[in-house]
């Protein structure tokens, strides 16, 4: 019988993500997260290590209580981020990110340095396939 290998993170995770420092406002958040239609956003400091991540809740918050004054992304953002690695099962981090109501989990490489992200949404899309019945076990190059 043949076994079918567990499909990881880096199946269905994005690589082309916008990132953060401390020291951007929250207007720039504001402005990436309209224009690349996001709702997540790693936080990295100088050698691209995951530092923090803001949301479009977390957003949403700052411009409700500090409106019109400029505010750093280091007030807003979450410092205790969980990550995943590349070769984290899909299904582990599936699962970490509905155990802990997370929308999102930046992805790190071997030296801790931000690869990619997945979210809710790329979760959402392999739902979708399988319940169409099309077959996602090959990762995100059969959706």
């Amino acid at each position: 019988m043949k076994r079918n290998k567990q499909r990881s993170v880096e199946d269905f995770m994005s690589t082309a993500v916008i990132s953060l420092r401390e020291t951007d406002t929250i207007d720039r958040v504001q402005l990436e997260m309209s224009l690349a239609e996001i709702r997540h956003m790693p936080v990295v400091d100088g050698r691209n290590h995951v530092v923090g991540i803001v949301s479009s809740r977390d957003l949403l918050w700052a411009l409700a209580k500090d409106a019109g004054k400029p505010v750093q992304i280091a007030q807003i953002m979450t410092r205790h981020v969980r990550v995943v690695s590349r070769d984290t099962p899909a299904a582990d981090a599936a699962a970490l990110m509905i155990e802990h109501k997370i929308g999102s989990l930046p992805v790190v490489g071997e030296g801790q340095e931000l690869v990619g992200i997945i979210t809710e949404t790329d979760f959402l899309e392999i739902a979708e396939q399988a319940l169409k019945g099309i077959d996602v076990s090959r990762g995100r190059a059969e959706l």
